[in-house]
């Protein structure tokens, strides 16, 4: 399930709790009983009313109010927002560096949704949209920020690059000292497996640094991204200018899609050559 998807599913969890405990859901609860317990001799339209249609027109009621809150653009954005704002514990990130980014990020999306609100018909609609694919975009620069994180706090990597290379230095010296030839086949087949033990280890620095710097470039984007919004107007929603800007956060989305793959083959990779 993608993050726009698993972000609907609760939304409308939301949505549908937050009606139940809306003022008018007890007002109608409270009235329906009213009526179920006190009146009860009636008759409509010629037809004997029975306590029991209260309970129905009540129920019935109660269903409008449930539809037209979860139908409720607004409602579902502001729900919507909830939701993604609790669904990342930007506190729980280790890197400072990654921690400010994401913070900015964050505060990038808030103002982007105060231009939603500024806004009306087709253009909110619109921007509504593209607040909704950058909710995915953020997404994935946590999960990028949680690579780096274990990339960075990884004790086993770190106590590598440091002894690895030693070792490599240490297992080519007896290669030159060996006199017997299954020994040496021995030593050469160790000094091949910490060779690419060292290759590895260095793939997984190299990927955490390209992590770091495509952080920083989708940061960049991002206020990018929101400065363009500011300029569209309620006219350009068609244009070819928000064409763009759709086009442009996709790419975006796709590159850290990419950048996050590079960093778990390189992590796999890594984990299965410590066991």
């Amino acid at each position: 399930m993608s993050i726009k998807e698993e972000s609907r599913r609760q939304v409308l969890s939301t949505l549908v709790l937050n009606a139940l405990l809306r003022w008018e859901t007890a007002v109608t609860i409270l009235v329906t009983m009213i009526l179920f317990l006190f009146v009860r001799d009636m008759n409509v339209a010629g037809i004997a009313w029975r306590p029991e249609f209260w309970l129905i027109l009540g129920v019935l009621a109660e269903g409008a109010l449930v539809v037209s809150t979860i139908t409720d653009p607004d409602e579902a954005q502001e729900a919507l927002a909830r939701d993604f704002e609790s669904r990342y514990q930007i506190d729980h990130i280790q890197s400072p560096v990654s921690r400010e980014r994401l913070k900015s990020a964050m505060e990038y999306r808030r103002n982007m949704m105060k231009l939603v609100k500024r806004h009306q018909g087709a253009m909110r609609i619109h921007l509504r949209q593209t607040v909704e694919d950058i909710n995915e975009w953020i997404g994935h620069m946590y999960t990028l920020a949680e690579h780096i994180d274990a990339s960075e706090g990884n004790e086993i990597v770190d106590r590598d690059l440091r002894e690895v290379p030693q070792k490599i230095i240490k297992v080519r010296q007896r290669i030159d000292l060996e006199k017997d030839e299954r020994v040496k086949q021995d030593l050469t087949a160790q000094l091949k497996q910490l060779e690419q033990q060292r290759l590895n280890l260095e793939a997984t620095v190299n990927s955490s640094k390209r992590a770091e710097i495509q952080l920083e470039s989708t940061l960049s984007s991002l206020g990018t991204i929101y400065a363009q919004m500011s300029l569209l107007g309620t006219k350009e929603v068609d244009s070819g200018r928000a064409q763009r800007l759709g086009s442009e956060i996709k790419d975006e989305i796709s590159n850290l899609q990419d950048t996050i793959e590079a960093m778990d083959e390189v992590q796999t990779s890594q984990r299965r050559l410590e066991a």
